[in-house]
């Protein structure tokens, strides 16, 4: 595990809980969520703190430096289940990652209906 893939752990076991906190999580949570999901190879489970956009029933998050990243990766071809911690509550989704002709990565989320 490289420096940036080190302080990127730290960091994320730092914002996880923020979001959490009533005030903290509200404020934050307009503009961040913490996506989970099971690795593909490993099985565990992931958590992860995102800035993310949102129209209706569709999450879009732009991965910042893909390339030092991986997590996206889990998401390419078919992409796969995931869930998010959005401010009304926990959302599962299914999760499709795009790189474009730019190197630019974004993460498009189709959440499941309510109910």
């Amino acid at each position: 595990m490289g420096g940036f893939a080190r302080a990127a752990k730290v960091v994320n076991k730092a914002v996880v809980p923020l979001l959490e906190l009533p005030v903290v999580g509200r404020v934050l949570g307009r503009g961040m969520v913490v996506l989970a999901y099971h690795g593909r190879r490993s099985g565990n489970r992931v958590e992860l703190p995102v800035a993310y956009r949102r129209r209706g029933d569709e999450v879009s998050v732009s991965v910042a430096l893909p390339d030092q990243k991986t997590w996206w990766r889990n998401f390419t071809g078919d992409g796969g289940p995931i869930e998010l911690q959005l401010p009304e509550g926990t959302r599962a989704g299914h999760a499709v990652s795009r790189r474009d002709d730019k190197g630019s990565v974004t993460v498009v989320v189709a959440l499941a209906p309510v109910g």
